[in-house]
C-alpha cells in the first residue's frame, strides 16, 4: 500500500523536527523546508498534504501557498501564530484549506492531517479499489460533477477546484434544493465539530466557489444564498 507524503514548509527547525517525527511515526514519508522556495522546489504530484507556516522570512507562506495554486489542488494546513479571525481568512483566501494556531497538541495536529489527506485521496480516486468501474456523474443544468473524482464541468468547461470547495458543491448537488446551514457543511465536509467562528470559513470557501462556477459570482445560478438560513444548489433556472 502506498504510503502518503506530506510537505512540511516551516522555518523553525524545532517545530519541523517535531512534526516530522510524530508524521514518520504514523507511517507518512515527510519532506522539509525551511522556506516557501524550498517547498516549491520539493513540491511534487505524489504529495498529499502541504504544512506551512504563514510567517516566515523572504517568501511568506501565503504567498507560497498562492503560487502552490497555481500548479496543484493538494490540501494545505496553515500553521499560524496570529489567532485573530482576519488573520485566518486571509489565508483561506489565499488557498489554504485548514489552518492551526500555534502552539497547538501533536494530537490536534495529527487529526487534522488523518482528516485532510484521507479525503484528498478518496476524492483524487487515489483509494479507489482496483477493477472498480468509474462512478457516474451527477448532471444538472449545466453542471456536471464525478460523483468520487474531483472533476467538475460547467456549460462543457473544465473548473479547477480545490478538495474543500469540491466537496462541498458534490454535497449540495447530491441534494438539491436542500438548504445547508453554515454548521451542516462545516460537519460534513471538514468532519469536526461546528464553533461560532467556523461560519466565516465557511463564507470565504463559498465566495470562492462562485468565483470559480458562476457567470457572476454576485449572482450566483447555482449556489445560491437562503438569508438567514444557508445555502443550497439550485440549477432549477438553468
Amino acid at each position: 500500500m502506498r504510503r502518503e507524503q506530506v510537505l512540511i514548509v516551516e522555518d523553525d527547525a524545532d517545530i519541523r523536527e517535531g512534526v516530522r517525527i510524530l508524521l514518520e511515526s504514523e507511517n507518512y514519508i515527510v519532506q522539509e523546508a525551511e522556506n516557501g522556495r524550498k517547498g516549491l522546489e520539493l513540491l511534487e504530484k505524489e504529495t498529499d498534504l502541504v504544512i506551512l507556516d504563514v510567517m516566515m522570512p523572504g517568501m511568506s507562506g501565503l504567498r507560497t501557498c498562492e503560487e502552490i495554486r497555481k500548479v496543484s489542488n493538494v490540501p494545505i494546513l496553515f500553521l499560524t501564530a496570529k489567532a485573530q479571525e482576519s488573520d485566518k481568512l486571509i489565508g483561506l483566501m489565499a488557498g489554504g484549506d485548514d489552518y492551526l494556531i500555534k502552539p497547538f497538541s501533536y494530537a490536534e495536529l495529527l487529526g487534522r492531517v488523518k482528516a485532510l489527506v484521507r479525503r484528498y485521496r478518496i476524492y483524487m480516486g487515489k483509494n479507489t479499489p482496483e477493477g472498480k468501474t468509474e462512478e457516474p456523474y451527477l448532471e444538472m443544468g449545466g453542471m456536471r460533477i464525478h460523483k468520487r473524482f474531483n472533476e467538475v464541468f460547467v456549460r462543457g468547461a473544465e473548473k479547477n477546484l480545490t478538495e474543500i470547495e469540491y466537496q462541498m458543491l458534490l454535497l449540495m448537488m447530491r441534494h438539491p434544493g436542500k438548504i445547508f446551514s453554515a454548521q451542516n457543511l462545516y460537519e460534513s465536509v471538514w468532519e469536526e465539530p461546528y464553533f461560532y467562528s467556523c461560519s466565516s470559513t465557511i463564507m470565504v470557501h463559498i465566495r470562492k466557489l462562485r468565483v470559480k462556477i458562476e457567470k457572476d459570482p454576485k449572482n450566483p445560478e447555482y449556489v445560491k444564498t437562503v438569508w438567514g438560513k444557508g445555502y443550497k444548489f439550485d440549477a432549477g433556472d438553468q
